[in-house]
């Protein structure tokens, strides 16, 4: 099925990776945005819906990524993780009335690509905000609401490096994450793709010389290249195009219209902006406009 986009806004969205990879600090925001849980739900989600049994509990358990600077990164003291991913992720929890900010209410689960439909499906989390590209196949699975970031696959490889992207790859070993989108594709452009269990694996075994290059969205290596600055860059024009979204389980697809709602009135008030300029605009990338949010199946 072909998705409806608004090609100017995807335009914009794709420099992100470009950019970012020139640049600096892929936003260390640590304590992220001060998003006040919404005070009043009583009667504001329909009874037996999803949202209003955890708008009842109190609690919810959102799986993000915890090894990827600027969009989903935990440090080993960090109560909260940081980043784009994160910060969206506080503004659906706040629409439940939820404080993101008390561990105590919201469980941050680490979510690796393989385990994303895994954990949504057995219920271990309730949603998934973990650079998820929304897929035919995933749909068949779990449910899919967004995007709230368009972003395209390129390359990281050490500094020194005479690749200038994938098309110098074919018939090489390129590691990138199991489970995931970006092996498909780089398999389809000819390379040997490697799975590991994450990003920043792939990314040690670029800097140790076991594997030329890595691939993946290129904000989540532009992250990586500069928390390594000087040692890793990002190379060669996107091959793909990966429209981020939010996950929850496809016995719950009264999710959708949900989630698409609080970002659609993050798009209007300014706070998706705001996210985005908090995480990823320390790099010195423009703030794009938002995607185009695709219909509820």
């Amino acid at each position: 099925m072909r998705w409806r986009k608004a090609f100017a806004a995807t335009a914009a969205t794709l420099v992100v990776a470009g950019s970012l990879a020139a640049c600096g600090d892929a936003g260390n925001d640590k304590e992220g945005r001060d998003v006040k849980a919404k005070s009043d739900c009583d009667g504001k989600f329909e009874d037996g819906s999803r949202m209003a049994e955890l708008a009842d509990a109190g609690k919810i358990n959102v799986g993000v990524k915890y090894d990827q600077p600027g969009l989903g990164f935990k440090g080993a003291t960090d109560d909260v993780p940081s980043g784009f991913d994160i910060e969206i992720a506080k503004l659906l929890v706040a629409d439940l009335c939820i404080d993101p900010a008390d561990t105590s209410k919201v469980n941050w689960e680490e979510t690796i690509s393989d385990n994303r439909e895994p954990f949504l499906e057995s219920g271990k989390v309730d949603i998934v905000l973990a650079s998820y590209s929304i897929t035919e196949d995933r749909q068949k699975v779990v449910g899919q609401a967004g995007p709230y970031m368009v972003t395209g696959q390129q390359v990281l490889v050490k500094a020194d490096s005479d690749i200038t992207g994938i098309d110098d790859l074919k018939g090489k070993e390129v590691c990138s994450v199991t489970g995931s989108t970006s092996l498909e594709n780089v398999k389809a452009k000819g390379a040997k793709g490697v799975g590991a269990d994450s990003y920043s694996e792939c990314a040690e075994k670029v800097l140790d010389g076991t594997y030329r290059a890595m691939s993946t969205d290129g904000t989540i290596l532009a992250g990586l290249a500069a928390q390594n600055e000087g040692q890793l860059k990002v190379v060669g024009d996107q091959f793909s195009e990966e429209n981020i979204g939010v996950g929850f389980s496809k016995d719950r697809p009264e999710m959708c219209e949900w989630i698409d709602g609080v970002l659609s009135k993050s798009f209007e008030d300014g706070s998706w902006a705001d996210a985005f300029e908090l995480t990823l605009g320390p790099s010195g990338v423009d703030t794009p406009e938002p995607p185009t949010l695709q219909p509820c199946k």
